[in-house]
């Protein structure tokens, strides 16, 4: 379960391993469940390598670091859904992204505010990087 500690890391994480991808993250809704994202991929992008990096280094950070009740570790579901969007749908599909307490309000995260992806840059830089 994703609790709003785990949330902030979370999305500081992913931004900072786009960054180290060649990725940039459009938009990013989280859940207590999952995570969506949308993200603009470079040509030579390595979509599982990208994926491996969010969730495992993610988990393994997390733990490290005692991010969140130690008894209940950041675990990732096996897989992922992978959807293409073209350039003119981009910014419907941010929205839906960034509406998932919305769309899930039974999974909505307690004392956590969706972020928005214009912030994230100044705040990242005020972050160590992450180590996978």
């Amino acid at each position: 379960m994703i609790d709003a500690e785990r949330a902030r890391f979370l999305q500081l994480f992913f931004f900072a391993v786009a960054l180290e991808e060649r990725a940039q993250i459009l938009a990013l809704g989280i859940v207590s469940t999952h995570v969506h994202s949308l993200i603009a991929l470079n040509v030579s992008a390595d979509i599982p390598r990208l994926i491996q990096r969010f969730k495992g280094a993610s988990a393994r950070v997390a733990m490290r670091d005692n991010i969140g009740p130690r008894q209940r570790p950041l675990r990732w579901a096996k897989g992922y859904d992978l959807r293409s969007v073209s350039p003119g749908n981009a910014a419907r599909a941010a929205d839906y992204v960034e509406a998932q307490s919305l769309h899930h309000p039974d999974e909505a995260i307690a004392g956590w505010t969706q972020f928005r992806v214009a912030d994230i840059a100044a705040e990242l830089s005020r972050q160590p990087q992450p180590a996978s």
